[in-house]
This record gives structure tokens, C-alpha cells and sequence, in this order.
């Protein structure tokens, strides 16, 4: 699916040179156009689809005092880029199930003589393509005790609360990798089970199987913010990498860090291992992206600075 990016920009007082480019990723090819007085947009003509991975860039030829952008009701923090100091980036995820249709972007920069910029956009979002999986399962995995539906509830909402929190700073530097050495994606990302004619929620990330006890690496680097014993997911780790990322390891044979831990890409986070709901061995990799639910390769094909 092609994701339709529609730009409108306003400058007010000073004019400096702007453009604003959102792109899909991978995406290199991009369309430009001039919005007014020097204020330039580039478009990449990427294809994306719901669960994908956005990068938003501001450049601009003199410093910005200030940055900030909003979308889809959550604030968007920018780093700036290491190799040019007039650009900064922020990452916009489309959740799994965002509804199609369209959403606005808006951005707001000060210059350092206090002069403002504002420039909007349209984000077309398309609906995804996933897959369906009809099973007969033993009554268990559909139906589960009252003990059990309380603990996933209190297990949903602790989620829930770690995901809507955001560190300030950008954690991570460079390229973030693959958290199995040699093993392939399932490509079940998006994937809706039907349980006994039940449908149930559709699969937030990759799963990856591998050999149990295989190590699992962090994808890049973060601060541990949960390693626990969950219904689902069984052995966890959640890893913080800031401005609202997180990446997600479940199903873990065993825990090898600890929560407030900040490990680097590729520290050993535990290993592959059948823990929680899972039927073999295998590593269940989740991201989110100011709380969208986002395809995890999306990540690794981030450009590094």
C-alpha cells in the first residue's frame, strides 16, 4: 500500500529555509516541491501500510530554539542529526490497527531570534494486508479462569502504563539489529488467529524461531524497564531506548539483566526458550513507537546517523 502525504507550510515572521520531509522505511526515493519562499518539501514515494515506521526531518539553514510536533494526539521529540547540525528527526508510528483514513501532522519551530515557522501535514493512512489463521485449540488456550483473566488484565494495564511513558533523550545510537543471530521472521506480523471460531487480537510482532537457549542480544541500546514472569508472553524483557521507543523479548528461556539496567546493542538479554502461552521455542520481538503497535523490521531498517 502506498502511503499519500499531502504538505501545507506557513512561515511567520523571518523567513528561513525549511523543509519538512516524512518518509517510510526503507524509502529513498522522495518528491520535492516549493511551498513558498524558500520553504522546501521532500516526499519519499515509499510504500507503507498500517504497523509501519515513519522518520520525520526537519532541516533548516539556521539553528531552531525550539521543535516540537504532534500527531495522532502524541508529541513527537526530535534528536538531532550528528552529521549535520541543522537537521533533526523524530520517529512517527502508524499503529497495527489505526484506522484508515486521514490524520494531521503539525510541526511548530522557533528560530533563535524567536521568529516561528509552523508547517502541517495530511498522513494518508491505507489499510494493511494480514493474514488470518483459523484453528481448533484445546478449551484452555480460548477460555481461561477468572484467576487467570484478572492477571492478564493487571498484566495489560502494567504494559499499557510502561509504553505511554516517555524518556526524553534518545538512548539508542546507530543502527539497531536483529535480537537472534541467524534466525528468519515468521512474517506473522499483523496475523489474526481465530480460536475455535473466536477471533482474537492480532499479532503485534515477529515471532522468531530458533534453537531454545539460543542468546537473544538487545536490539539497540536501552535501559531494562521489565524483566519478568508474564501470563502471555512468559519471561519478558522490555528495553526503553527514549523519546518513546521501546522494544519488547518475550518467551525467554531465562532473564540474564535486570530492571534500570542500561545494556548495549547487543548485551545478552536473556535466551529462546517456550515460556508463557507458546507451542515451541522461539523469540516473540514487539516495538512501539510512541505507543503504536509497529512492525519490528521496521527498526532495523531505521538509517543510522
Amino acid at each position: 500500500m502506498r502511503l499519500n502525504i499531502l504538505f501545507r507550510v506557513g512561515l511567520i515572521g523571518t523567513v528561513a529555509f525549511v523543509y519538512l520531509a516524512l518518509f517510510s522505511i526503507p524509502g529513498e526515493t522522495r518528491d520535492s516541491r516549493v511551498c513558498g519562499k524558500d520553504v522546501e518539501l521532500r516526499l519519499s514515494s515509499s510504500e507503507s501500510s498500517q504497523g509501519s515506521l515513519l522518520l520525520v526531518e526537519v532541516h533548516s539553514t539556521s539553528p531552531l530554539a525550539e521543535l516540537k510536533a504532534q500527531w495522532d494526539g502524541h508529541t513527537l521529540l526530535f534528536w538531532r542529526e550528528n552529521s549535520q547540525e541543522n537537521v533533526q528527526r523524530a520517529l512517527l508510528g502508524v499503529d497495527l490497527e489505526r484506522p484508515a483514513g486521514q490524520y494531521p501532522l503539525t510541526v511548530a519551530a522557533q528560530l533563535e531570534n524567536r521568529e516561528r515557522v509552523t508547517c502541517s501535514a495530511v498522513v494518508s493512512v491505507k489499510a494493511g494486508r494480514f493474514a488470518i489463521e483459523r484453528l481448533r485449540v484445546r478449551r484452555q488456550f480460548v477460555d481461561l479462569s477468572p484467576k487467570n483473566l484478572e492477571r492478564t488484565a493487571r498484566e495489560r494495564q502494567r504494559l499499557g502504563e510502561l509504553f505511554a511513558r516517555v524518556t526524553p533523550e534518545r538512548l539508542w545510537q546507530g543502527a539497531f539489529r536483529v535480537p537472534v543471530d541467524g534466525a528468519q521472521a515468521a512474517g506473522n506480523f499483523g496475523r489474526r488467529r481465530v480460536l475455535n471460531g473466536r477471533p482474537g487480537m492480532p499479532h503485534n510482532g515477529e515471532d522468531f524461531p530458533a534453537v531454545a537457549g539460543a542468546p537473544v542480544h538487545a536490539a539497540q541500546r536501552g535501559r531494562v524497564v521489565l524483566a519478568d514472569e508474564l501470563f502471555f508472553s512468559g519471561n519478558t524483557v522490555v528495553l526503553d531506548h527514549g523519546l518513546g521507543l521501546y522494544t519488547f523479548y518475550g518467551h525467554l528461556e531465562s532473564i540474564a539483566v535486570t530492571v534500570g539496567e542500561v545494556v548495549e546493542v547487543g548485551t545478552t538479554l536473556g535466551r529462546v526458550g517456550a515460556t508463557g502461552r507458546a507451542t515451541g521455542a522461539h523469540l516473540h520481538w514487539s516495538v512501539r513507537a510512541n505507543e503504536a503497535r509497529i512492525n519490528p523490521l521496521g527498526i532495523v531498517r531505521l538509517p543510522a546517523d
